[in-house]
């Protein structure tokens, strides 16, 4: 992923945020299957219109003669088109694809037009629904799209001319009619840079609005339920970092008095998160709040792929693997901890394993944007009224809010990592959130076993211990976890060799935080 830290698009003309960009592939794939859909309509009207009583058969010449054929070839490249614009990741090749085949689609709309002898004069052509509509569903520069148009519009004298040559056309219509029938193609092309010009500018309004603090947006990089995260750039210094974006309503904010309250609440968390120097955490840059009430935060951009990806992608970790992942991720709540900081949402999808110079596996732990700050501050600012966390990886004593709740609710969710990581599949599952609570509170997890292979007896049991239901049947804290998960048979055994060639073999990039 390239880290470009801006909203503009170099080679798409600039003045487009960049995840409207990256939406063309989409926007392409939605016109191409539409244009698929209307040839199969069109082409069941024409069969059927050839078979009414009475019907002229010189009106049909153009589709018996090479209807059909074309009809399959305009919805076969459509349905190609469609699929491929949802799998390309580069927006610029999508991007002049469609274009080509807005002229490829008009040539073939002039081509059964203007294929008889009943045509010129007979109507505007269909061709400037087309050429008005596409500049407002793909974004490109009004040049660009001027240029487009004009090649569109030309498709129907440039068919006519060579019908006529061909003699399947008729006789030759005067000058001033043909001049008045291909007129308003043209108008139209020259009225598509309206459309592309409105786009344009609203992503230009777009691009200002999303100006947080210091940092511009660029690239949307995920959405959860906590909101949306994007690439960013700073306006004076080359560092990239990610922009986190978090709407009041989000947090459930529903009058003013409680969207202040929340803000003074994310600005205390992110202050203390921000507070935190474990190479093992993300590192907050800035905070605050954007003019439309949204909370924001700026922290460092990583290259890497989160826990959740990895064992979706690839299967259940080797054992060697796991420890030393769990292991980092001890380091970072340990520092957390101590400062009286519990992260109350540790789950795969908040952790993740990243190329960090030349290091790799070096895991970072991600979003403290719910954290629990100790003890003593304003409970409406700490939210101790409120259920915070994931469900499937939720310690038992969270089930009833977190008051009480301290630093073992994390070594549980740990623990549910762990399970996770060695056995591909969290510890209790359901199918609606409370089921899974319940379980979390009542029954004991499922025996820890791996596709992969046997798991070592030692590290089943620690594992086993961080999800015990009491919070004091758990290690004692996070720095005793890491002396027990570095103490257990394959403590030492995940060498830099094995995650150079893993890393090598794989190559995972930038992904969401």
């Amino acid at each position: 992923m390239t880290l470009s830290g801006a909203t503009e698009h170099s080679s798409l003309g600039g003045s487009l945020p960049s995840d409207l960009v990256h939406q063309v592939g989409r926007r392409v794939s939605a016109v191409a299957l539409s244009m698929a859909g209307l040839w199969l309509l069109v082409s069941v009207l024409a069969e059927l219109t050839t078979r009414v009583p009475g019907h002229d058969p010189r009106m049909a010449t153009s589709w018996e003669r090479f209807g059909p054929e074309l009809a399959v070839l305009v919805i076969a490249v459509s349905l190609t088109l469609a699929w491929w614009a949802r799998r390309d990741r580069s927006s610029s090749h999508v991007l002049t694809l469609s274009l080509s085949y807005e002229v490829f689609c008009s040539a073939a709309i002039a081509a059964i037009t203007q294929w008889s002898p009943f045509v010129v004069g007979k109507g505007i052509s269909w061709n400037c629904i087309g050429i008005l509509v596409f500049p407002a569903i793909v974004p490109a520069p009004p040049r660009r799209i001027l240029f487009v148009s004009l090649l569109a519009a030309s498709a129907e004298p440039v068919a006519y001319l060579l019908a006529h040559r061909a003699g399947v056309a008729g006789p030759p219509q005067p000058a001033i009619q043909v001049f008045w029938t291909f007129l308003p193609a043209y108008l139209c092309a020259g009225l598509a840079v309206i459309p592309a010009g409105i786009v344009r500018r609203l992503g230009q309004a777009v691009r200002r609005a999303r100006e947080m603090g210091s940092y511009r947006l660029g690239e949307r990089l995920g959405a959860g339920g906590m909101g949306e995260v994007y690439e960013a750039s700073h306006r004076l210094l080359a560092r990239p970092a990610a922009v986190k974006l978090i709407a009041p309503a989000q947090l459930g904010a529903r009058s003013m008095a409680g969207r202040e309250v929340l803000a003074e609440r994310f600005r205390r968390e992110a202050a203390a998160a921000a507070g935190l120097r474990s190479p093992h955490t993300i590192q907050l840059y800035d905070f605050g709040e954007a003019a439309d009430g949204s909370l924001y935060y700026a922290m460092e951009l990583l290259e890497g792929i989160d826990l959740d990806t990895l064992v979706e992608e690839h299967g259940p970790l080797p054992p060697a693997r796991a420890v030393h992942l769990l292991r980092q991720a001890c380091r970072s709540l340990a520092e957390a901890h101590r400062l009286g900081l519990v992260h109350r949402d540790i789950k795969p999808a908040n952790l993740m394993t990243c190329r960090m110079g030349t290091e790799l596996d070096f895991v970072k732990v991600l979003d403290f944007g719910l954290v629990k700050v100790a003890p003593g501050q304003d409970p409406a600012l700490t939210a101790t009224d409120a259920t915070a966390g994931t469900p499937t990886y939720m310690a038992p004593e969270s089930i009833d809010g977190v008051a009480g709740v301290d630093h073992r609710a994390d070594l549980y969710a740990l623990g549910c990592v762990a399970y996770w990581l060695l056995s591909g599949r969290p510890p209790f599952t359901g199918g609606t959130a409370m089921a899974i609570l319940l379980k979390h509170a009542h029954e004991p997890p499922p025996p820890l076993a791996s596709a992969r292979g046997p798991i070592p007896a030692d590290l089943a049991a620690i594992v086993l211990r961080c999800l015990a239901k009491r919070p004091d049947e758990r290690p004692a804290d996070a720095e005793a976890l890491e002396r027990e998960l570095a103490g257990c048979s394959v403590g030492q055994e995940w060498a830099p060799e094995a995650a150079k060639e893993w890393w090598t073999q794989w190559k995972p990039g930038t992904t969401p935080q």
